[in-house]
């Protein structure tokens, strides 16, 4: 495999005109998500169409709950945590520069690991063949001042595929530290594989 240098994700994560991508793949990391949240909104309409019983319990009030909980203003996304997302991506997805990755994780990733335990590979990241993509484009769903989640599909190459690699769409989330550092704290498939629970090593070395 080639050191992380020679992977340009600059470029990755730029649209690019010269390559025109179908339609349908250009979508379809976005249609699996509407699809998925269809599936589980039709699930609850099945589950309680079901219930037919009625309930003799008398409710506590008979208002609608008023939320005033304060709403962060969502803020333009800042350059920092977009290139601290790329980074991640390059290392810590990668399994690559192990170190350099420590320094990116919050919390929710280190899950208490020492630097010595991290660079086992062992880690709580899904890891994704970094040399095979083709394109990373990159959806904001919010950012707040300390907080930031992003959607981000991993598309490989048309060659990658006919190799068995697959398209996958990650929600990354991030947050600031009290110095002021973006750190990656979840980055979690939008399907299900197991995270690593250090049973192997997982690409690290």
């Amino acid at each position: 495999m080639s050191d992380v240098t020679d992977v340009d994700l600059d470029a990755l994560f730029e649209h690019r005109e010269p390559v025109r991508k179908s339609g349908l793949r250009k979508a379809l990391p976005w249609l699996v998500a509407v699809g998925l949240v269809a599936a589980a909104i039709a699930g609850v309409i099945v589950i309680w169409g079901t219930n037919t019983g009625e309930s003799t319990d008398t409710p506590l009030i008979n208002k609608a709950a008023d939320d005033r909980s304060p709403v962060p203003a969502s803020i333009k996304l800042d350059p920092q945590a977009r290139q601290v997302a790329k980074r991640f991506i390059e290392t810590a997805v990668a399994r690559k520069n192990l170190r350099e990755a420590y320094a990116l994780a919050g919390p929710q990733i280190r899950q208490g690991q020492t630097l010595k335990e991290w660079m086992t590979g062992n880690i709580a990241v899904i890891p994704y063949d970094v040399d095979s993509i083709d394109y990373a484009p990159m959806k904001i769903d919010f950012s707040y001042p300390k907080e930031v989640q992003l959607e981000i599909a991993l598309l490989p190459t048309d060659k990658a595929q006919k190799q068995g690699v697959t398209s996958q769409l990650f929600i990354l989330d991030m947050i600031k530290d009290k110095r002021g550092n973006w750190l990656v704290n979840a980055w979690v498939p939008r399907s299900s594989p197991p995270l690593p629970n250090g049973s192997s090593n997982n690409g690290g070395g």
